[in-house]
């Protein structure tokens, strides 16, 4: 938003002269954020000039440039003397007898850019033919600027060469430029941004919007709000005020301070309706339309969009009208307009219109919101209404338009007078005076609360309950982004001076530390960031095709899966069952991109709908859910497990100048698992399984003691690492998060050291194929008792020394005592105890016996 110096100080009385620096920095303390600074940097000569001749001479790149000789008045060559001003120009938007801003040497434009005579293309160039970029007037820059055109016929006529562009096009007033934020709607105004300005400086704001009008009666243009859909149960025009003014002069131009306004605005003169209609709403913040009252057949009807309607907009294009959208129509059938939007190309007011009909109405901001990025059509209008527009202003705004094309178009305003009001009552709010001091932390004291709500418009009220301040406010019907308490307390601190707040380290509360999931999970990242992983992030979103790339059976629990109804990517609206469906993507981008060594794990969910799949309420937004309902809605969320997966593939150890490099293989995942459950003080069961995505001769399925399962790990099929893409052998697992969790709940007993020494005994046994490693150590361990201290599988053998189907296990047994050293009668006797529990539990039979 635009805010011209000089505009300002008229709305505000008894502010202290500022530059536009100044007046930017003063906004800025009210919250509002410099975008730029324009004009006031522009020094002359800057001149009209008129084209006299145009000279085409082409250049050998293909692109001519214009040889000009333009009258430029008293300034530079004189026309008397015959010698007009010779321009090098390259635009060919004017032709002779154009007017045109002409720079002359000497003069400086915005950004330093001095401007001196210079020989160019065979020429001595003596000056510059400007656009409206080159001043600072817009971002126009691929034609230059013609005044008949820019201006209007009636005011450029006034012209004549040589006068100064600098006072005509206001170039010396400066002009502050301002973001402002959605919930700052009335700032896109010059009454809201003097209203800021007046906050800031201490002075007086002189409401542009004070202006009598006319009272409604029932002989206005006939108009209808039926709007049978409205959006969040609130209508999508809740006023709508009409005025005609008939019988303007269509070559009427629009007077010059109100070309010079709109221009500073960055807006360009149309005629002068439309430029009623723009001036008004930069003023008021009220968005305007002018109807060509004799293309109006009926009443206007605000309706709802059916089926299969279409509108060729203002811009020419035909748009395809959606049910939500909100119309004007004539007579309800024909469609004049998108409500908030655009108007259309059937009731357009062109040059020979005489007669206008002035729409002032008062918009539902979703409706305009919704309806503007559905079409991908954002206007001024629009940028208004979805930030919201002051309901109290609209008669005032079709007033004042009605005020100025009765003064400059000649027309005669009708005695009828349109004003369809529907509009809600808006609430009070209680407040606690002493809320803003306990939110920020600094003294305000009630009268500094009750001064500054009503300082921005409120209507404050005090209330006393049990000797205790209460305040009844009534927010300003500009300011629909008050709601609550934090709002008010918001702009107490706003107008009293951001900058007050002091900067104080907060202390942190003693809280109740980490949970035990929290910790775990925790434990669970420094354990794998300790065995080389490192930990990814990925969307939690998948496709139908990623299961079959998993291998998965038909029938794997893992293929029902929660649809999204709007997913990011059509290619992926299925919500994840496995972390490792879309940790292996994640892999493979690293490995394809040269990361050829890689480890990487993640923590996320996963979602495994349930068989009866429940059904959510839907409650409204006006109010907080009751429990129950909250019941209902969290029954309906599909179960959510924790899992941890972790892929890796190519070297664990990389060559050097120590050896050779070592491939990973299934043992490395494994040992990975075991390092987690290690540090969580959890024990794992190893086991031989086959589960897809694995290998079903190298998959390890991980289970705590009393057979529950955790996970998987090993190395993947080769027919999933072809599919997904992965390097040959890819190894990978997958542990469930919350099992683990709950397993380490119990707190772990810690062991006195011995500091006695460990005996160790070694034992081979021989056992048939199909026996597992696992289960032969847990015999020993049964048999062994309490003094053994760990277990350790040194070595299999296969052989002739053992036969076909059999295989040899080495195992390390190691002993030890808290109170005294074991003899070697006793290793051995323990070691024979666990021989013969492995013999009578697998058949083992010692090797060599």
């Amino acid at each position: 938003m635009r805010a011209p110096v000089s505009w300002l100080r008229e709305y505000v009385e008894g502010a202290p002269a500022a530059t536009g620096r100044e007046v930017a920095a003063s906004l800025v303390r009210l919250g509002l954020e410099e975008e730029d600074l324009h004009g006031g940097d522009i020094t002359g000569p800057l001149v009209v000039g008129r084209v006299l001749e145009i000279v085409e001479e082409p250049q050998k790149n293909g692109k001519p440039i214009r040889w000009c000789q333009v009258d430029v008045g008293q300034n530079g060559q004189r026309l008397t003397e015959g010698t007009p001003q010779g321009v090098i120009c390259g635009a060919t938007n004017f032709v002779v007898d154009d007017l045109v801003v002409v720079v002359l040497p000497g003069a400086v434009l915005p950004g330093g850019l001095a401007i001196g005579a210079r020989k160019t293309y065979g020429h001595i160039s003596n000056g510059m033919i400007c656009s409206a970029r080159e001043l600072g007037l817009g971002e126009d820059g691929d034609g230059i600027i013609v005044l008949q055109s820019f201006l209007g016929e009636h005011e450029a006529g006034r012209l004549t060469p040589g006068d100064d562009a600098i006072e005509l096009l206001s170039l010396a007033d400066e002009v502050v430029e301002v973001t402002v934020t959605p919930d700052r709607g009335y700032c896109l105004s010059m009454r809201g941004m003097a209203r800021e300005y007046a906050h800031a400086t201490g002075g007086t704001f002189l409401d542009p919007a004070a202006l009598a009008t006319a009272l409604a009666n029932t002989s206005g243009y006939a108009v209808q709000l039926a709007d049978e859909a409205p959006l969040n149960d609130r209508e999508g025009c809740d006023r709508y005020v009409a005025r005609i003014v008939r019988g303007i002069d269509p070559s009427a131009s629009s007077p010059g301070w109100m070309a010079k306004r709109i221009t500073q605005m960055g807006m360009r003169p149309i005629s002068l309706p439309v430029d009623v209609t723009n001036y008004v709403m930069l003023v008021l913040g009220q968005p305007l339309h002018a109807f060509d009252v004799s293309t109006l057949r009926g009443p206007i009807v605000v309706r709802r969009a059916q089926a299969g309607e279409t509108l060729k907009t203002l811009d020419g294009v035909v748009r395809t009208l959606y049910p939500q959208d909100l119309l004007i129509t004539d007579g309800g059938t024909a469609v004049l307009a998108i409500a908030g939007v655009m108007g259309g190309a059937t009731s357009e007011v062109g040059p020979s219109t005489t007669d206008v009909l002035v729409e002032a109405a008062h918009f539902d901001p979703t409706s305009v919101a919704r309806s503007s990025r559905r079409h991908k059509l954002t206007t001024e209008a629009s940028k208004r209404f979805e930030r919201g527009v002051d309901p109290d202003v609209t008669a005032v705004a079709a007033q004042l338009a009605v005020d100025l094309l009765v003064e400059f178009g000649g027309g005669v305003v009708d005695d009828g007078v349109t004003d369809v009001d529907h509009r809600p009552s808006r609430a009070r709010i209680d407040l606690d005076p002493s809320l803003p001091a306990r939110l920020v932390g600094l003294p305000y004291s009630h009268a500094d609360v009750i001064e500054t709500l009503r300082e921005i418009g409120c209507d404050v009220v005090e209330l006393s309950d049990s000797g205790a301040l209460t305040l009844s406010v009534l927010p300003p019907s500009w300011r629909p982004d008050l709601h609550n308490g934090p709002d008010f307390a918001e702009e107490v601190v706003r107008l009293r001076g951001y900058d007050q707040i002091p900067s104080v380290l907060p202390q942190a509360g003693s809280g109740r530390g980490l949970t035990h999931g929290q910790r775990v999970r925790r434990i669970l990242a420094n354990a794998l960031a300790a065995q080389g992983f490192v930990e990814v992030l990925t969307y939690p979103f998948v496709s139908p095709d990623s299961h079959d790339d998993l291998g998965l059976e038909a029938d794997d629990p893992r293929r029902s899966t929660v649809r999204l109804a709007n997913p990011l990517s059509d290619e992926a609206p299925l919500m994840r069952t496995s972390v490792l469906s879309t940790l292996v993507e994640a892999l493979r981008r690293n490995v394809s991109r040269g990361q050829r060594d890689a480890a990487v794990f993640e923590l996320g969910l996963v979602t495994r709908p349930s068989e009866v799949p429940g059904t959510a309420p839907v409650p409204g937004t006006l109010a907080r859910p009751d429990d129950a309902t909250l019941a209902q809605i969290m029954a309906a969320v599909p179960p959510q497990p924790r899992m941890v997966a972790l892929a890796l593939a190519g070297a664990s150890e990389r060559a050097g100048w120590w050896g050779p490099s070592r491939i990973a293989d299934w043992t490395d995942v494994v040992g990975a698992a075991q390092a987690m459950a290690s540090a969580l003080a959890v024990e794992l069961v190893v086991t031989a399984d086959s589960y897809a995505p694995w290998h079903p001769g190298r998959c390890a399925r991980l289970a705590l003691a009393d057979g529950t399962l955790v996970g998987h790990a090993g190395e993947l099929h080769p027919k999933v690492v072809a599919a997904l893409g992965l390097p040959a052998r890819t190894c990978a697992g997958e542990l469930d998060v919350d099992v683990l969790t709950s397993a380490s709940e119990a707190r772990v007993q810690a062991r006195e050291l011995s500091t006695y020494p460990v005996a160790q005994s070694d034992v081979a046994l021989v056992v048939d194929e199909q026996v597992h490693a696992a289960v032969v150590e847990s015999a020993l361990r049964q048999g062994a008792g309490e003094l053994l201290e760990t277990v350790w599988l040194l070595d299999i053998y296969r052989g002739d020394q053992v036969g076909p189907g059999r295989k040899s296990l080495a195992y390390r047994l190691a002993f030890r005592t808290p109170d005294r050293t074991l003899t070697t009668k006793e290793v051995n006797g323990l070691r024979d105890q666990a021989i013969a529990s492995a013999a009578v539990a697998v058949g083992a039979v010692q090797r060599g016996a």
